[in-house]
């Protein structure tokens, strides 16, 4: 696999020392066993400190060649390097492989949403919305999230390490709303609360993802929301 043959040469990266590869060279060793995606346990770190522009300049260039139309399975560590200016040792010593560097990369554009103004259920609804909208409106965010749900989604593993980062944290702001909603009386208690974030989610992700084309104008999530609310009040 091109995978194994980018890891098979990855010692040659501190070699080719490109910029960012050079200033971090033989004196940033890592003894924990895990870099930013992977995950690994606590342990001792020798040497000088870590130049963290360097794992944002990794990031931005594996985002530069999304924009640019680069698949998922093109973006080999071989590439994402030479695009960075650093070598393959860089990466290597920082990300296990590919896909965790895919996940951080993802994880850097997952912006948290604004918390609840608590006021109305209505107007934090929308809050939470016109976040989505916005974020819709960037063009980056919008490019990559295209690209990683039509990519990600023929790798169920990633796929789902997707969901978590980018989906359920926003489906879970979204259904603390309703909940409250529902023990204040703005939401029918017997109401699915999966249908209901579906219901109000749904319109502007087909926007964002699926129907880019499709404007995103102001007032949109105001729309979303009444349409929906509208239907689930209690009834009198």
């Amino acid at each position: 696999m091109r995978e194994a043959a980018d890891r098979d040469g990855g010692a040659d990266g501190a070699g080719s020392a490109g910029g960012a590869d050079g200033a971090d060279g033989a004196g940033d060793r890592d003894v924990t066993g895990g870099g930013p995606g992977n995950g690994g346990g606590v342990g001792v770190r020798r040497g000088r400190p870590r130049d963290a522009s360097v794992e944002r300049t990794v990031v931005e260039a594996v985002l530069r060649l999304i924009e640019e139309g680069v698949s998922v399975d093109g973006l080999s560590i071989e590439r994402i390097a030479r695009t960075a200016g650093v070598g393959k040792a860089t990466i290597y010593r920082r990300w296990s492989g590919r896909d965790p560097l895919l996940l951080d990369v993802m994880r850097s554009l997952d912006d948290p949403p604004p918390p609840p103004a608590g006021h109305s259920v209505r107007d934090d609804l929308v809050a939470l919305l016109e976040f989505i909208r916005r974020r819709g409106l960037a063009k980056r965010g919008s490019a990559v999230m295209r690209t990683a749900a039509a990519q990600f989604q023929s790798r169920p593993d990633l796929w789902d390490q997707y969901h978590e980062v980018m989906v359920r944290n926003r489906r879970e702001a979204l259904q603390r709303i309703l909940r409250r909603g529902t023990e204040t009386g703005e939401v029918r208690s017997d109401v699915d609360l999966d249908l209901l974030t579906d219901l109000f989610a749904g319109p502007m992700l087909s926007r964002t993802m699926l129907h880019r084309w499709t404007p995103l104008e102001e007032g949109l999530s105001e729309r979303i929301v009444d349409t929906v609310l509208e239907g689930v009040r209690p009834r009198e």
